[in-house]
């Protein structure tokens, strides 16, 4: 999907592409869901992570603790 927001057009031919039933009064729900969840997702992208490990490098209950704080 492009930058551009989802049209019920749009969300009417991919349900129907994707072989997903969906009743002409959902189109414009699906498509405005859709859109939300884009635009959610577009601020995560944006979010510099830096120096943080990726997921698989997170050891639960190794966690280091600054003795200063």
């Amino acid at each position: 999907m492009s930058a551009a927001e989802l049209t019920t057009p749009e969300a009417a031919r991919w349900a129907a592409r994707a072989g997903l039933p969906l009743p002409a009064d959902r189109h414009a729900s699906v498509a405005a869901v859709a859109n939300h969840i884009h635009s959610v997702v577009a601020v995560l992208r944006e979010l510099d992570f830096g120096d943080t490990p990726p997921a698989p490098a997170y050891r639960a209950g190794e966690e280091k603790h600054d003795a200063a704080v």
